[in-house]
């Protein structure tokens, strides 16, 4: 997939998961149900992970290089990188208190879901500058799934 089409991808799969979330009834949206986060806090995890993708993308290629290495095998497709997130989730993984969302209510979602926005735009104009080879041959770091590349991430 080219910088572009995961550009056009990122808008329209964030797109929807804001819209299904809206969709939700009042109160639904807010509510941790069985000690899971409710569809609020999962917006605001997702929030979290774009800001500091952005802040990765952000960085000068040489520091990327030079702070995470590069790759020591072929890049993963979307469909084994959900496989191996599955598994790490499986076998317990937990994000950690970093990326855990605080409660977020009503009132804040509104805000919430125009920083994901904002974010979303960021990153896909941010990735769309990226070339395919670039994209495969930089790291960046993953709290559960561990160093992936710039087009993995």
């Amino acid at each position: 997939m080219t910088g572009q089409a995961i550009a056009e991808r990122l808008r329209a799969t964030h797109d929807a998961l804001i819209g299904a979330v809206t969709a939700l009834p009042e109160g639904v949206r807010t509510a941790p149900a069985n000690g899971k986060w409710s569809p609020a806090q999962h917006l605001e995890h997702i929030r979290i992970g774009l800001a500091l993708t952005n802040k990765a993308l952000g960085l000068p290629p040489i520091l990327l290089r030079w702070r995470f290495g590069r790759p020591n095998r072929p890049g993963r497709d979307y469909d084994a990188l959900v496989a191996r997130y599955r598994e790490k989730l499986s076998a317990g993984g937990r994000a950690p208190s970093r990326f855990v969302p605080k409660q977020v209510d009503e009132n804040g979602l509104t805000d919430l879901q125009a920083a994901i926005t904002e974010h979303v735009e960021i990153l896909a104009r941010r990735s769309a500058r990226w070339s395919d080879r670039r994209m495969d041959s930089y790291l960046v770091p993953h709290p559960l799934l561990g160093k992936l590349t710039l087009r993995e991430l």
